[in-house]
């Protein structure tokens, strides 16, 4: 397989460097992508530099992962706005597990030539001092050069620190370093990234008369303009802590027409023609949201598990299909709230309950679902309601505590709203 021509049928080579293509069309290529140590998990921003390793790996390439030890204290300006705070080391070293445990997921760590590494920068960092770093890093980087990039000029009017200006440095030494003791030719990143990878090529050249290469790939965006990968509700984690299977999945099953035709190009392991042939249900029946199931699936069980994407289907089911009472009755407490976030919710006394309260008080008093008790009553006789997803339409009915899910729940729902 072709690296250059896998990233430009997917739509997601930027830059390339000339030579490159040449380069890994005559010999197994070391390149490495580096990752920002902000969280002590990724998000699935990082999952398109996950997929270029991933995709570089398949084309028979040894793919190696940099975690930012040392670049992770000084902070990279490249899209950013304002000054970020710098982390403690011991938050730092937080994250770097989090990023390393996911990352090994991901990658091949057995297979001969082309296996995964992963390092970090503070290796090589920690014992290089400030001194010895602006003697033989500093002098072959001029300050005009240093200037022109677009991570520096985008930030003047506001101003930036000495810390962040020399991003760009650290990262270049980063290259230089892989370069020379663990024969690495290739950086690869996104497109912001650019500037800071040809300043390790840069100095390679300068300090060594070497060569090396870079590879950039595409920003993925919103076809609506937002950003990727953020929700109302704030980023879209790996980690099935801070963003559940379920809401990881359903974002991917979410997605627009539009960006779906282009995210499974990237985010899919499929090939070309497999993908083509979705492409092509897709146009003829979309209102089956082919590739949204196809992506939301494959997806879901790489970063997950076969038997989340399996739960995340069921929970699905609760919402929007045919589950069942014991379907209900099988959910967590955290699996019922996760798939209710964001529907209406009514507290009502554990002591009314218990001594029953009858469905009209409950639809038209106790919360406010329904406006009037008349409505409650026509809605009930109409078979327009449900009680834990089954039916209920005895207007003298009561409801106690034997109707709770889990102890706590009643899941009431009118027509295709849901209330709890």
């Amino acid at each position: 397989m072709n690296f250059v021509e896998e990233l430009k049928w997917r739509g997601m080579l930027h830059d390339i460097m000339p030579e490159t293509e040449k380069l890994l069309n005559t010999e197994v290529v070391k390149g490495y992508i580096g990752f920002d140590p902000t969280s002590d998990s990724l998000g699935i921003g990082n999952m398109v530099q996950v997929m270029t390793l991933l995709h570089f790996q398949r084309c028979g390439h040894k793919p190696i992962a940099l975690v930012g030890g040392a670049t992770g204290m000084v902070g990279d300006p490249s899209g950013k706005s304002a000054e970020r705070n710098l982390l403690s080391e011991e938050l730092l070293q937080h994250n770097l597990e989090g990023q390393k445990k996911q990352l090994e997921k991901f990658l091949d760590f057995d297979c001969g030539a082309n296996s995964a590494e992963i390092v970090n920068n503070y290796d090589w960092f920690k014992n290089f001092s400030f001194l010895e770093f602006i003697r033989d890093v500093g002098k072959y980087i001029t300050v005009n050069y240093m200037m022109s990039k677009d991570s520096v000029k985008n930030r003047l009017e506001g101003g930036m620190s000495f810390t962040e200006f020399s991003y760009q440095l650290v990262q270049g030494y980063d290259f230089y370093y892989l370069w020379k003791n663990h024969g690495v030719k290739l950086q690869l990143g996104g497109s912001d990234q650019w500037g800071n990878i040809v300043t390790g090529t840069e100095l390679i050249r300068k300090k060594d008369g070497g060569e090396a290469h870079a590879i950039t790939t595409q920003l993925i965006k919103k076809a609506d303009g937002t950003k990727f990968g953020k929700t109302e509700s704030g980023n879209i984690w790996l980690d099935p802590k801070k963003t559940s299977p379920y809401k990881f999945y359903q974002f991917w099953l979410n997605a627009s027409d539009a960006d779906v035709k282009n995210w499974i190009r990237v985010f899919s392991m499929k090939g070309k023609e497999e993908i083509e042939a979705l492409e092509q249900q897709q146009d003829e029946a979309p209102h089956l949201r082919v590739l949204q199931k196809t992506l939301a699936e494959e997806i879901t069980i790489r970063v997950h598990s076969k038997e989340d994407y399996e739960q995340a289907l069921k929970s699905s089911e609760i919402l929007f299909g045919k589950a069942t009472k014991e379907n209900l009755e099988q959910l967590t407490d955290m699996q019922l709230l996760d798939i209710f976030d964001g529907v209406p919710t009514f507290t009502i006394s554990k002591d009314k309950l218990s001594a029953g309260i009858s469905i009209l008080d409950i639809l038209a008093q106790e919360t406010s679902i329904l406006p009037s008790k008349g409505e409650a009553k026509k809605l009930v006789s109409a078979n327009g309601i449900a009680v834990n997803l089954e039916k209920f339409a005895d207007v003298n009915g009561m409801l106690n505590a034997d109707n709770l899910i889990n102890g706590k729940y009643i899941i009431v729902k009118k027509v295709r709203k849901i209330f709890t």
